[in-house]
């Protein structure tokens, strides 16, 4: 027996406590040991982490494949956990010990890590109560955390095991320095922002004197500048780091500067007696049309020129300290500065040698970056050697945690072969082992990976793994699991050091396939579940996480850790803009919750997703499908009414009526739609095919079929029999809307009967094995047609919708034919056309309507004044005719396409599609009067 529902759906009561039923019960993963693994990873968010909204589109995608396959049958795992993400939670911790006038220095790096586990048993699970709000079927009772013991030896494993390889080694190169919070960062942890800047032009005077005739020519080749000069002119936006200088590089091809390439040119800046000569070189890199085609090579504070500094033999001169403050260690400025001039005449160099070389002048040391940058140019100037400064705008580095200019720097770390670990999944994408949906970002991903640069994975923290690494007192390293191994490698008595840097983050996160299911050990779950059979992940971290758990995955298990990557686009804001705190765009999706309901934002995720493409956050839509759920709600309340109960069939049960074959084949259909659109990741696809079956095909058309059914008093077979097939056709759709609604589904499935045994999370995907009449089906789709083509007509010509009209049809189909003969009532109650003559219709003023093969004219005699609705339609045909004319104008405009804001542009083709869209009505309406 089926339980009455309430009469108002409160989202907010029924999803906490079905959420505690299904997590207290372990239906998030039922035991189906005999049944097909499928497996999902959830990208483990950071420890520190809150809900936002990418989260909720991430995480609701994932849900939506993982509660579709748990419902046809599979042994459905989503692996869940979190990361410890080092740089964050670091951070989060140290802010509270400031907060209390405590600072991580006043501890032993144990007893910091100490407190860093207090903070996250008390303040760690955030994000995961809030992924449970959300609706998230995960496997709660196996969450993961990578500092977990057994995930912390998998990570130890693989760090000493492609060391012993040569897949990681140490190296001094440059990497991104974060001031703020002194450690080394990734590229891909640094965002370029554009920033007011300047462009300083100087003079590098030649050594002892020399001079030469310097020539500019234009296109043709005609002389524009010819003088003789002393000097070779150079551009940068960060003058401080011109102590470093190491070389001037010119083009190859570039014949202004030939006569001087091999000689020698002087730093204008430092005490006048010891002055650093350095080297002017060729190199493809300069680009002769750009400034003045000379470039200043330091190799130690800049990428590119760290390039042509390895390629030239280029000495790099490290500037500045951990704080990004100019150096104030090492030898004074005079005696480093005559071992750096020896060196530019040609004495061997050895690279320890000149990485504790400090060349910064005495009058500049300890200085911030920024105060020496000022220092310099004024002295530089003051001196006349300055040409003159640009204000421009100039892309500037910032680390995303820290939040302060990076500064590129030289120094030793740990790195990760990147290049040779890429081959693998190179080629598997290449295959098609492994399938990128959509298919446009394997361009992007060839790209990255085909160019991979050595992964630094050390960093400069307490919080994360620790390097498995000691030093003996030579500098000689020993990597092994074990303090005891590292001992054994370095003999008795040796003292040992350890490494105090731990791996980056998404070192230890790119195991998360293999490393939550038990490896290294080979466990049944490792097993059954190892390759996964899905990863779900935003684009944005395509390189940070998914390509890394190729590497990885690839290379440890000698498998792909999953046949199939989705990569799903931004949620942003209404505008189209990127959300972020400092625009204020920003949207809460618990707030989206808790005024909507978990379901509609679920729904609303999955209807935007669109393979290729952003979602552009529209709160009315989130609304909207709240009312879609309403919708249900208030259809179940009238099947329950009418005696409609849950169905005792999987199948479909017989049936004679037509309006019941019909809704039969309506679910079979669905069923096969949803099916294909699921295998395909067409979330979009998937949401709207169930959305649009159950609100025009079941609420609006079946449950109105139905309804005279029930209106006599009695039982008879009728009733009986569409008690079934509907009691069945809403079973059906509950199933398949439990994976994007998964709470008013279960609700309403328990309220239908007593089916505490068979909660709907563990139930059947639907298997609709029936055969429906044909022509029962066409007469109902008939009926649709004529029904719904009425109402536009008269919507179109100010006709009340509730008005009778007489009809006539000359040549009726056999469809057309059997619907008058044996549901001309159908036709009165729904179309409201009354009587239905066969034949022609009299003379007059009318309009035709079109139904399948069928046209049918409604006499308007009477009921419109002809003339003066053409009139009507006419006026507002010229008017979307003109506007659509003049916006076809701006859009076929180049200057506003590329130069308007990305808004306007966007509102204005969609005034155009609306323009377009009435102009065809209301000639569609016209042709009706003729």
């Amino acid at each position: 027996m089926s339980s009455e529902l309430q009469k108002t759906f409160d989202p907010a009561e029924i999803e906490q406590r079905w959420y505690a039923h299904w997590e207290e019960n372990g239906l998030f993963r039922p035991h189906r040991p005999e049944a097909e693994a499928f497996t999902i990873v959830n990208p483990p968010p950071n420890v520190t982490g809150s809900l936002h909204i990418g989260h909720a589109l991430d995480n609701t995608l994932q849900d939506i494949v993982i509660r579709y396959e748990r419902l046809r049958g599979k042994d459905a795992l989503w692996v869940v956990g979190t990361d410890h993400a080092g740089i964050a939670t670091q951070m989060v911790v140290e802010r509270q010990l400031e907060q209390r006038q405590d600072k991580r220095t006043n501890y032993t790096r144990e007893q910091f890590v100490d407190k860093v586990w207090e903070w996250k048993a008390e303040s760690g699970g955030t994000i995961t109560r809030q992924l449970r709000r959300l609706g998230c079927s995960m496997d709660w009772s196996r969450e993961q955390f990578t500092m977990d013991e057994h995930f912390s030896r998998a990570v130890v494993k693989v760090f000493v095991d492609l060391h012993r390889e040569g897949l990681i080694y140490r190296d001094k190169r440059l990497v991104n320095w974060d001031p703020k919070l002194k450690t080394a960062i990734s590229d891909l942890e640094v965002e370029s922002r554009e920033v007011p800047g300047h462009m300083w032009h100087f003079k590098y005077p030649l050594a002892d004197g020399e001079t030469y005739t310097y020539v500019e020519r234009d296109a043709e080749g005609n002389v524009t500048l010819e003088e003789e000069r002393d000097y070779i002119s150079i551009a940068t936006t960060r003058p401080e780091t011109m102590l470093g200088d190491g070389a001037v590089a010119v083009h190859p091809d570039d014949a202004r500067y030939a006569p001087i390439v091999g000689k020698l040119c002087q730093i204008p800046v430092g005490p006048k007696a010891h002055r650093r000569l350095i080297p002017i070189i060729t190199d493809d890199y300069p680009d002769p049309d750009f400034g003045s085609g000379a470039v200043k090579i330091t190799g130690a504070h800049d990428e590119n020129d760290f390039g042509v500094a390895q390629r030239n033999g280029i000495p790099m001169y490290r500037l500045m300290d951990e704080a990004a403050a100019m150096r104030s260690d090492g030898a004074p400025y005079a005696e480093a500065a005559a071992r750096a001039m020896a060196i530019a005449r040609g004495e061997p160099l050895d690279a320890e040698e000149i990485d504790a070389l400090n060349l910064v002048p005495d009058q500049y040391r300890g200085l911030d970056r920024y105060e020496a940058r000022k220092q310099v140019v004024a002295d530089i100037d003051a001196e006349g050697l300055m040409i003159g400064v640009e204000d421009k705008p100039i892309a500037q580095p910032f680390g995303d945690r820290g939040g302060v200019v990076i500064e590129p720097m030289l120094m030793d770390q740990w790195y990760v072969d990147a290049e040779t670990l890429a081959q693998k999944p190179i080629e598997a994408v290449r295959s098609g082992a492994i399938e990128i949906v959509p298919k446009s970002w394997e361009k992007t991903f060839f790209n990255w990976m085909e160019n991979i640069q050595p992964w630094c994975v050390s960093r400069q923290l307490w919080w994360g793994h620790r390097i498995p690494a000691w030093y003996d007192a030579q500098g000689n390293v020993f990597v092994a699991e074990t303090e005891e191994e590292a001992q054994a490698q370095g003999g008795d008595g040796v003292a040992l050091t350890r490494d105090e840097d731990v791996l980056d983050t998404w070192f230890s996160s790119a195991l998360w396939p293999f490393a939550t299911l038990g490896w290294p050990e080979t466990t049944e779950l490792f097993a059954k579940h190892y390759p996964n059979s899905l990863l779900v992940s935003g684009f944005d971290i395509l390189f940070f996480w998914d390509a890394r758990m190729m590497m990885m995955g690839r290379h440890l298990t000698g498998e792909n850790p999953w046949p199939r990557l989705y990569l799903h686009g931004l949620v942003r804001a209404p505008d189209g803009q990127k959300m972020s705190k400092s625009k204020g765009n920003v949207v809460d999706p618990l707030g989206l919750i808790d005024r909507y309901g978990a379901d509609a934002l679920r729904f609303f995720m999955a209807a935007m997703e669109s393979q290729g493409r952003d979602i552009k956050m529209d709160e009315s839509r989130v609304e909207g499908y709240r009312n879609f759920a309403t919708k249900l709600w208030n259809a179940t309340r009238f099947c329950q009414s009418h005696g409609i109960g849950a169905s005792t069939t999987i199948a479909a049960p017989p049936a004679r009526l037509a309006a019941n074959q019909w809704i039969i084949g309506e679910v079979a259909q669905t069923v096969a739609s949803l099916d294909e659109a699921m295998a395909e990741l067409r979330f979009d696809a998937a949401a709207n095919t169930v959305y649009h079956f159950v609100w025009d095909r079941f609420c609006d058309w079946y449950l109105e079929l139905i309804k005279p059914v029930f209106s006599g008093e009695g039982e008879n077979p009728a009733k009986a029999e569409t008690r079934e097939v509907a009691g069945w056709a809403l079973d059906q759709i509950l199933v398949m809307l439990h994976p994007f609604m998964p709470f008013v589904t279960e609700e309403l499935w328990s309220k239908q009967g007593n089916r505490a045994d068979y909660p709907l999370i563990t139930a059947e995907w639907p298997k609709p094995e029936a055969q429906v009449d044909a022509d029962a089906v066409a007469a109902i789709d008939w009926v649709i047609a004529l029904t719904t083509a009425t109402r536009a007509a008269k919507s179109e010509l100010c006709i009340a919708p509730g008005a009778k009209l007489a009809a006539w049809i000359a040549d009726p189909s056999a469809v057309a034919q059997g619907v008058l003969d044996r549901a001309s009532a159908a036709v009165e109650r729904l179309a409201r056309l009354t009587p239905v003559h066969v034949g022609a219709a009299p003379d007059g003023p009318a309009m035709q309507i079109a139904a399948g093969g069928d046209t049918i004219v409604v006499p308007l005699a009477g009921i419109v004044d002809i003339g003066a609705e053409k009139a009507r339609l006419e006026k507002a045909l010229e008017a979307s005719r003109k506007e659509a004319q003049s916006l076809a104008g701006r859009l076929g405009n180049p200057n506003f396409v590329e130069r308007a804001k990305p808004e306007a542009v966007e509102k204005a083709r969609a005034d155009y599609a609306h323009h377009e869209a009435e102009i065809e009505r209301i000639e569609a309406a016209l042709a009706r009067l003729e």
